[in-house]
């Protein structure tokens, strides 16, 4: 038996608390996923001794085997798996991914489907440098490509991206977000700023939504809108936008104005990357 200190009465559903707010179609998959990756563990997996394996009709744990371990009542927990309206904190998910050794992938995705931020997610100061076959990827094309992590920081570009982008990557600024808003260079550089810059916002905000609770995505915008008049009027519009690419036009302090096509793609294996790559017109 585990211990009854286990019990935590913080997720108990008979306080009043707010509902999950999810739509019905949402709530049954994070039920069945829970549910499946609950019978595909063991008894081990949780320190129950091999004699805990026998006498058992299901597979894998039981529901108030993974409530207990993770600190909840086992009715919140059965009510979760059943897809009811009830309330998911992000630390109550945190301690369900703990107690069912949800891979990275696996936990990524309890998170992103409940909405919630993961509190163990990791908060950078300095962008991280992409990975090797990432950047590899960005050597084997002759058209200007880059790369931007979550903060929309460049983690790496090719060598045509360096002779276009030679404004932004020659200001400092790798924040791709700064430089647009906070630079007086981006206004020459981009072809009708204003148009480029709300789109910019937009598109952004439409980032946000899957990193609302990272402290560095908050302390970001909170510098945007204490620097830039203009970022705090498109960011109260409340636009979202997908990266959807489309005509970019820059004037280039050499080659004068120069037309491009923008493709951005996101790594199956790095989705808090993107590869933005501009086509010639």
């Amino acid at each position: 038996m585990l211990p009854s200190c286990w019990y935590k009465l913080a997720e108990y559903p008979g306080i009043p608390a707010t509902s999950m707010a999810l739509p019905p179609d949402q709530r049954r998959l994070l039920g069945a996923f829970l549910r499946a990756r609950r019978e595909a563990l063991t008894p081990a997996a949780i320190g129950q001794p091999p004699g805990a394996y026998t006498r058992r009709r299901t597979p894998g744990l039981r529901r108030e085997e993974v409530a207990q371990v993770s600190g909840l009542s086992t009715t919140w927990y059965t009510w979760v798996e059943q897809g009811r309206d009830i309330a998911l904190s992000a630390a109550a998910l945190a301690r369900l991914a703990d107690t069912l050794r949800l891979n990275p992938a696996e936990r990524a995705y309890l998170f992103e489907l409940t909405r919630r931020g993961d509190p163990a997610a990791p908060v950078a100061r300095m962008p991280p440098a992409a990975p090797a076959e990432l950047l590899e990827t960005l050597s084997t094309l002759s058209a200007p490509a880059y790369f931007l992590d979550r903060l929309w920081r460049a983690g790496g570009w090719n060598e045509a991206a360096g002779r276009l982008f030679a404004p932004w990557y020659d200001s400092g600024e790798l924040c791709l977000l700064r430089f647009v808003f906070l630079h007086r260079t981006a206004r020459r550089f981009i072809h009708d700023w204003e148009q480029r810059a709300r789109r910019v916002a937009a598109e952004f905000r439409a980032d946000t939504v899957r990193n609302q609770d990272d402290p560095a995505m908050v302390e970001l915008i909170d510098e945007l809108r204490q620097g830039s008049a203009e970022f705090t009027t498109f960011w109260n519009d409340h636009a979202v936008q997908a990266r959807e690419g489309g005509a970019r036009v820059f004037n280039h302090p050499d080659d004068g104005r120069v037309r491009y096509e923008q493709v951005t793609f996101i790594p199956a294996a790095q989705p808090d990357h993107k590869m933005v790559v501009l086509l010639p017109r």
